[in-house]
C-alpha cells in the first residue's frame, strides 16, 4: 500500500491463515490412504500424550477433520512477533490442552488445537517434521515452489512476502509467526489469495 506495489502471482506471497488447514487435512487423507492412519481411531493412539477422557468417546481424526472433536477455542498464545518465542508443536500441544467441552462427533465448533494435533500426528506418523511431510508430500509434486510451512520465513521467500494492514491508513505490520498452528505462506494461484 505505502509503496503502490501491484500484488502479482509470481512474486507476493500471502499468509493464508486457516486455508492451510486444507494442507493439513489433506497429509491426514494421504497417510490414511496409505493405511497409516484410522480416521476413526483414538487419536490418543497416535500421540506420546493424552487427551484427557470425557464424555465417554474418544476424539478421532474424523472429529477433527469436521471440526467436531469438541475442544474449548482459545487463542491465547496463537502469534508471536519474534523468532525467539517460538517452541516446537509438541511443547505446545501438550502445554496448551485446551478442556473439552462437547462430546466428540456432535457440536461443530472451530479448533485451532485441534488442527496443531493433526498435524502432529502427520508429523508423528510420517517420521517427518510437519512442514517438510508438506513439502515432500503436497508441495514438490505440484510444482509449488513459493509455498511453505518453515517458520521464520525462508530468506529467499522474504522479499516477496506481503505484510499485512490493520487499516489501510496506519503502516504494514511486519508477519507474525504462527505458535505453533501450522500456517503457510504461498504465492497466489490464478491471481487468487487468501488473507488472514
Amino acid at each position: 500500500m505505502e509503496k503502490r506495489t501491484p500484488v502479482t502471482a509470481d512474486s507476493t506471497l500471502f499468509r493464508p491463515g486457516s486455508i492451510s488447514k486444507l494442507f493439513t487435512w489433506t497429509s491426514v487423507m494421504q497417510l490414511s490412504e496409505q493405511g497409516k492412519l484410522d480416521l476413526d481411531k483414538d487419536v490418543n493412539e497416535y500421540l506420546d500424550f493424552k487427551i484427557p477422557p470425557a464424555y465417554g468417546k474418544p476424539i478421532t481424526l474424523k472429529n477433527i477433520m469436521t471440526h467436531t472433536a469438541g475442544f474449548e477455542e482459545v487463542g491465547r498464545d496463537l502469534f508471536v512477533a519474534d523468532v525467539q518465542h517460538l517452541y516446537p508443536l509438541e511443547r505446545f500441544l501438550k502445554n496448551h490442552v485446551p478442556d473439552r467441552i462437547f462430546p466428540p462427533g456432535v457440536i461443530p465448533a472451530y479448533s485451532n488445537y485441534a488442527t496443531a494435533l493433526a498435524g502432529y500426528i502427520v508429523q508423528r506418523v510420517s517420521g517427518k517434521p510437519f512442514e517438510q511431510y508438506v513439502q515432500d508430500s503436497i508441495y514438490t509434486p505440484l510444482n509449488m515452489q513459493r509455498s511453505t510451512f518453515v517458520q521464520p520465513l525462508p530468506e529467499n521467500l522474504k522479499p516477496m512476502m506481503s505484510n499485512g494492514y490493520k487499516k489501510a491508513s496506519e503502516k504494514a505490520q511486519p508477519l507474525n509467526l504462527s505458535k505453533p498452528i501450522p500456517r503457510a505462506a504461498s504465492r497466489p494461484r490464478h491471481g487468487i489469495c487468501a488473507i488472514s
